[in-house]
């Protein structure tokens, strides 16, 4: 039997009276579990609290899709505790040492909080410490798990341009090489300064080209005129270099004006070469476009996490939108128009910035997934009296009365299990009152709008 002196080695009974440890014993049940013995399996009704007197109990479960596993050491109050709401066991328990427990019926908690009332101000404690605990857990795994689909976005938008790069650069080596044989080729027809002349001036105006490729419908027939010209110098098999040199709005007139000054060979190995080197430098813009991408990415990230940034500092909102933007790029990009409405004059807010970009990024995906990854994604930024507002809108179904009461709720969520937490909302409210600010939000069908009010920052702040 449970002796007075071994109860009050547990924490949760030091120093209580010696009557309110006798009453506690004598209304409680003394079980002694071998080693594996199970105690609760995961499911069954909490209608027990149990003080570990001596051993060690192990609980493990199924928690949304994670399996937890912790101890449950001597000296440790577990079970469901006074002013909790827990019908079922979350997880299952069983000793993995010999342990004797004391197992405390539910059905008595009033006549405890009576008898017992410093007893159960510590049970309140130690309950709240759970809560902490698990709400820490939870928004460490929530954290995890948004970092995971942000990499995993970010790692497919960065695998896109560095492979274009590297295949651009493969393509440019073999390229390069045709551009040596042409000028090889060429360089065995003795050209007159005449005709160097001629040559190097439509070769220069080609390459030098930078403006924007005309329409598709032009482009289209000057393809057709220049392919025409070139087969009717006998040159069959040129028809690549009659879409290049259409995309750099090359005229007609100006290949004609090569046949004039050159005979056919010397102006099809000059037209070789020049196919050759238009080809390098299409490669080249390819190479600088994918490499600034991934610049731009890289950038966005630095900002996104304020890396190398002092944590509090005055942020420009409408920058940390559009970082932001940048980088859930990966589920904007498959069928969300982003309308965006951004005051003018920049708007600065004093925050810690990387969780500002939380803060986004969450209201942002919430707007996403509503809207089945299609729609349009509305951001306004603007000044209401001393306060920054930004408002995120959708034309998603909108969010029914019964849930908007409870969207802010920790662990509330809405998404099947293993696809959320319930903690991106309860996240979102929590960063913006810390930073002195406040969430609203307001939905019909067709139009849902979040506004986050902060204040804006002081001159000099």
């Amino acid at each position: 039997m449970v002796e007075n002196s071994e109860l009050l080695k547990v924490q949760a009974f030091e120093d209580l009276p010696d009557d309110q440890i006798t009453w506690f014993i004598s209304q409680s049940e003394e079980l002694v579990l071998k080693p594996g013995e199970i105690y609760s399996r995961q499911g069954d009704p909490a209608d027990w609290m149990a003080v570990v007197i001596s051993g060690q109990l192990e609980a493990n479960g199924d928690i949304g899709g994670e399996t937890i596993i912790f101890p449950i050491p001597g000296g440790n109050v577990t079970g469901v505790l006074p002013f909790s709401r827990m019908k079922q066991m979350t997880v299952g328990v069983r000793a993995t040492l010999e342990s004797r427990l004391l197992r405390f019926p539910a059905a008595r908690f009033p006549e405890l909080m009576q008898k017992m009332p410093e007893l159960t101000k510590r049970l309140v404690g130690l309950m709240s410490d759970r809560i902490r605990e698990t709400t820490r857990i939870e928004q460490q795994r929530d954290r995890l798990a948004a970092l995971g689909k942000l990499s995993a976005g970010l790692a497919h938008e960065l695998n896109n341009p560095a492979a274009a790069a590297k295949r651009s650069a493969s393509q440019l080596r073999g390229t390069i090489n045709r551009v040596r044989q042409a000028s090889h080729e060429l360089g065995r027809h003795n050209l007159t300064d005449a005709e160097r002349t001629e040559l190097d001036t439509l070769e220069r105006s080609i390459l030098s080209f930078t403006g924007p490729p005309p329409n598709a419908l032009a482009m289209s027939a000057s393809e057709d005129e220049i392919d025409t010209l070139l087969r009717s110098h006998g040159l069959e098999d040129m028809w690549q270099l009659a879409a290049d040199l259409a995309r750099r709005c090359v005229k007609p007139q100006a290949i004609e004006s090569l046949f004039g000054a050159l005979d056919a060979d010397t102006a099809r190995a000059a037209l070789v070469r020049i196919s050759a080197a238009v080809e390098v430098f299409g490669l080249i813009d390819e190479i600088e476009s994918s490499t600034s991408r991934i610049s731009d990415l890289v950038r966005a990230i630095k900002e996104y996490t304020f890396m190398d940034q002092a944590p509090l500092q005055n942020v420009d909102i409408v920058k940390s939108l559009e970082t932001t933007l940048i980088i859930l790029n990966h589920k904007l990009k498959h069928g969300v128009e982003v309308q965006r409405d951004y005051e003018k004059i920049p708007l600065m807010v004093n925050s810690f910035g990387s969780e500002l970009s939380q803060v986004w990024t969450n209201l942002i995906d919430n707007a996403i997934d509503a809207m089945g990854g299609k729609g349009v994604l509305r951001i306004r930024v603007y000044r209401q009296d001393d306060n920054v507002v930004v408002e995120i809108g959708d034309n998603g179904p909108g969010i029914p009365e019964d849930i908007e009461a409870h969207m802010f709720e920790p662990f509330f969520t809405t998404k099947k299990v293993g696809e959320g937490t319930g903690l991106g909302l309860d996240t979102v409210q929590r960063i913006v009152r810390k930073h002195h600010g406040s969430v609203q939000v307001n939905s019909v069908p067709g139009d849902t709008r979040f506004q986050v009010w902060l204040p804006i920052a002081k001159a000099g702040g």
